[in-house]
This record gives C-alpha cells, structure tokens and sequence, in this order.
C-alpha cells in the first residue's frame, strides 16, 4: 500500500501539471491575444461587441442563466429512474456468547453487495408543476441577462460619446489658446508702435493663460472620459486606441406612443417580473399538491454472505408516502408563494410606473437637444463673424482688448454649446433606446 502511494503520488501530480497546461493554452485569453492593440481605431459597433464578449455583469448573468437552466434539470430528475449500488464488508469478533448458543464464539466475515431501481409513478403533478415553475425561473434569468446587456450598452454609448465630445472640447479650448497667442502678438506689434498702451499687452497675456488652464481641464477631462470608456467596455487596458468621431446629428424619428408601447411589449426587466409571477403562481399550484401522497417502484437486488459463493434473493414492490401532519408545513408554503406572487405583482405596476417616467425623460431630452443643436449652429455662425470682425478693428485699431476677449469667449461658448447639444441628443437616444429595451 505505501509502494502504491509513492508511485501513484508523482503521477497524479504531473496529470494536474499536464491538465493545467492544457487549460492554459487552450484558454481564449491566451490564445486570442489582446482585445484592443494598441493604436487600433475602433468603431461603436466594435466597442459594443468587445463589451458584450467580456464585460464582467454580462458573463455573471450569463453564469446565473446556467445556474437556472441546471435547477431546471434538477427539477426533470424524477422523470428518470435512480439506480443505487452498495457494497460493503464486515468482520464481526465474537469473544463472548450468552445469548445464542448457536453462534459461536470467533471470527465471522460478512460480504454485502446491492443494486437498488426506483422510479416515482406518480406524485400528483408535483415534479410537473415544479419543472414548470423552474421554467419560468430561467425565462425570468434570461430576461434579466437581457436587461443587464441593454444597461451596458446604454452606458458604454454615453462613454463613447463621452470622449468624443471630451476630445472635441479639448480640440476647441486648444483652438482658443492659438486664438489668444495670435492676439497677443498682434497687442505686442500694436505697442511697441505706439499703437496700443501696455494695457492690451498685459489683457492678452491674462486672456491666455486662463485659456491655458482651460486647456489643462479639458485635457484632464478627456482622460477620464477614456477611463469611463475603458470600463463600460470592461477591460482593463492601458493602451491607447482611437474611435471613430460619429458625433453628429442624425435624426431618431420616434414618437411618445410608439416609444411607451415599445418599452412595455420589449423591456427585459418588465418581462423578467412577468416571468416571475408565472413562477411564483406556478408555485402556489405546487405547494399545495404537497397535499397528496407520491407512489414510487422499487426493485432491488441483494448478495448477501460470509462464505462465496454469496446469497442472492431480490424483491420488487410499490410503495406509497403521504404526510399527515407536519407542522402546517404546506399551508405555510402556499402562504409564503401566495404572497411572493402579490409582491410580484406590485413590482410589476412599480415598473410600469418607472417605465413611464424613463421614456417620457428620455423624449424630452431628446427633443431639448434637437432645438439647442439648431440653435448653437446658429449661435456660432454669429459668434465666428464677430470673432472676425473683433480682430480686424483691433489690428485697425478701432477696437479695445475687452471687444476682442468678449467675442472670443462668445466664439468658445458656442462651439462648447454645440458639442454638449450633440452629446446630450446622442445620449438622450441611448436612453430611450434603453428604456424601450433596444439594445
């Protein structure tokens, strides 16, 4: 036995090397290499497809699906027959006899091997109503894996728009910056002709180091905005990639109707509580069938001896279990489903009530943002004509320094405007995607 174990020991540790190897290797994380590479340019489309292989929600949910899918299978169990096998070995030392004169004294052995069939008949529609309950229960993990991937999605669309308009902001403030250089120089030129006093110099050199810390704050904001992304994608890289810049207007014609009737017939999360009130009324009709008895079969075949060759003898019978009394047991049961099935029920108005708040929201803000997109485009035709106009009378020097700053803080704000406006109108249809559970 100690020969066994000293060979048999090395073995089964080089087997679990091996086996761990072959895991390695074959793992996709290994194999596929990176997700992202490096300075690759990624479309939204491609950020969504990378989230919804790897993000860290969408693979629990899918580990809960199994999780109900596996119940299910426990609940089909009794559909199959159960095969029992025992095997057993007894060595029985009598020392002292006062009982049976018969039974002497010394060593006795006793060999035992058994093979047991059972199968339920018939319970009543208990396993029926229990497979039919666990049924419901994996409709219900599956909606809630859908309504987990439309979140995900919804916020890794904020996030990409997110750096878009974090980098098309920066962009603006680096604009503003070379805006300023180039009216400094002109107050320089001005002054040392004799054109300008100190003043404008002075103005200039304020008007762009407060630009420049706007830059700063810009470029800082544009950095976070890539760490939002890089989480709503679920990844965890530190490299650099670019996505495509898609922040434009494109009309999403929907309307108010159309959008509440979509969210009621398609919301994962409204479909997964009507899923669990099937389950839990499934379960009322299967507490209360605890009421009548189960009929199994049985068959069972039996060596039984101390000498070889063994005894044998089988035996085959049916056999009934019913309860009683067992503390109100069932009665407490069919309360406890009776109740889960009205929570259920109010959670399902508490929903519907949300989902009422959530498209009307999201319309509105998406119809805020068409107007203040027309608006802004407006207001920077304006604005770059006064901008204009601002720097040829001060090069003609018919214009003061404030003129100059006033147009170009006009100029900043309204291309800032327009970016926010895309955004918003480009979030605000992410959101009433997601509230009609569109991906």
């Amino acid at each position: 036995m100690i020969i066994n174990e000293f060979v048999m020991g090395p073995m089964k540790y080089c087997t679990c090397f091996v086996v761990f190897i072959v895991f390695i290797i074959s793992s996709p994380v290994f194999a596929d290499g990176p997700v992202v590479k490096a300075g690759e340019s990624l479309s939204l489309e491609r950020c969504i497809e990378i989230a919804l292989a790897q993000h860290p929600s969408i693979m629990s949910s899918r580990y809960t699906v199994r999780a109900k899918e596996s119940l299910l299978g426990q609940a089909k169990a009794p559909y199959y027959p159960k095969v029992d096998t025992q095997a057993g070995f007894n060595r029985y030392v009598v020392e002292k006899n006062t009982y049976d004169p018969w039974f002497p004294a010394g060593l006795h052995n006793e060999n035992i091997g058994s093979a047991t069939l059972s199968q339920t008949i018939y319970d009543f529609g208990k396993t029926p109503t229990d497979v039919k309950t666990k049924e419901f229960d994996v409709d219900s993990s599956r909606f809630d894996l859908e309504d987990v991937t439309t979140t995900v999605i919804s916020n890794l669309k904020t996030s990409y728009y997110g750096v878009l308009k974090a980098k098309r902001s920066r962009d603006v403030n680096l604009e503003i910056v070379e805006q300023y250089k180039e009216h400094l120089g002109q107050a320089k030129i001005l002054f040392e002709a004799g054109k300008k006093p100190k003043y404008d110099v002075t103005k200039a050199e304020l008007d762009l180091s407060n630009a420049r810390l706007d830059l700063i704050t810009a470029e800082n904001d544009l950095k976070v905005a890539w760490v939002k992304l890089y989480n709503a994608m679920g990844i965890g890289t530190t490299d650099q990639f670019t996505i495509n810049d898609n922040l434009s207007f494109e009309e999403y014609a929907v309307t108010l109707e159309d959008a509440l009737d979509r969210a009621y017939q398609q919301r994962p999360d409204l479909r997964s509580l009507a899923a669990q009130k099937n389950s839990a009324e499934a379960s009322v009709d299967r507490a209360k069938r605890d009421y009548y008895p189960t009929i199994s079969g049985n068959a069972r075949y039996n060596f039984q001896g101390s000498q070889y060759p063994l005894g044998q003898v089988w035996n085959a019978g049916v056999s009934m279990n019913m309860n009683i009394f067992e503390g109100m047991l069932t009665r407490n049961k069919i309360e406890e489903s009776l109740a889960r099935t009205r929570s259920v029920e109010a959670q399902i108005e508490a929903k519907r009530l949300n989902i009422l708040l959530d498209v009307k929201q999201s319309y509105l803000n998406l119809l805020k943002a068409k107007e203040t997109i027309s608006n802004t485009e407006v207001q920077i035709r304006q604005a770059t004509e006064n901008l204009e106009l601002a720097n040829l009378r001060y090069s003609a020097g018919l214009a003061d320094p404030l003129e100059v700053t006033d147009a170009t803080v006009s100029y900043s704000k309204a291309k800032l405007a327009n970016i926010s406006a895309l955004y918003d109108y480009k979030t605000a249809q992410a959101d009433i995607e997601r509230a009609m559970g569109k991906r």
